[in-house]
């Protein structure tokens, strides 16, 4: 696997240095919700449930929107070391990332306008299973935490426009 994930990414490298307007895409999600405080969410062809603990309100049929955040976090890490080891030559024959978010639910239920309703702080670790130097690894973490996708987004402001449509009753809309 380690041969085919090299090519992979060669290949990749090179076409988007060669022309970088290949580099451009767009991921898409679509969700619905379904009962109570339980979504559906869909992503190209896979589909999860997403919902609250009972505690909060919901069934808890899928974990919740907060705890994929940390999960989205966690695995893109891994993720991405996987993939910049590879590329990189850094032997690894391992990574598992351990997440903890503090969350205030004052914020989110209203009680305190102070009170961010996201996590106030992300804690984790990231371990590696690696025979590699200390300074590969120091170098393979550097890159990694330059190179991580979810890391940007939680860690940088980004722009994110949310428009609102409202559905017509579905009697008026039957017409």
């Amino acid at each position: 696997m380690t041969d085919a994930l090299e090519q992979v990414i060669a290949e990749t490298q090179s076409r988007f240095q060669k022309d970088p307007a290949t580099a451009a895409t767009t991921f898409a999600s679509q969700s619905r919700l379904q009962q109570g405080l339980c979504s559906k969410a869909a992503m190209r062809q896979h589909e999860l449930l997403v919902d609250e603990p009972e505690a909060l309100g919901g069934a808890d049929q899928g974990p919740n929107p907060v705890e994929l955040i940390l999960a989205a976090l966690g695995t893109c890490q891994e993720i991405t070391c996987r993939a910049y080891a590879t590329a990189m030559g850094v032997a690894l024959d391992g990574v598992s990332v351990t997440l903890e978010g503090d969350n205030d639910l004052q914020g989110f239920f209203g009680v305190n306008d102070a009170v961010r309703p996201g996590y106030q702080r992300i804690r984790g670790t990231v371990v590696l299973d690696s025979p590699a130097s200390e300074a590969d690894l120091q170098r393979l973490r550097e890159a990694v935490n330059a190179r991580c996708p979810v890391l940007d987004i939680l860690s940088k402001s980004g722009s994110v426009e949310l428009d609102l449509q409202v559905e017509p009753p579905p009697e008026i809309a039957a017409l």
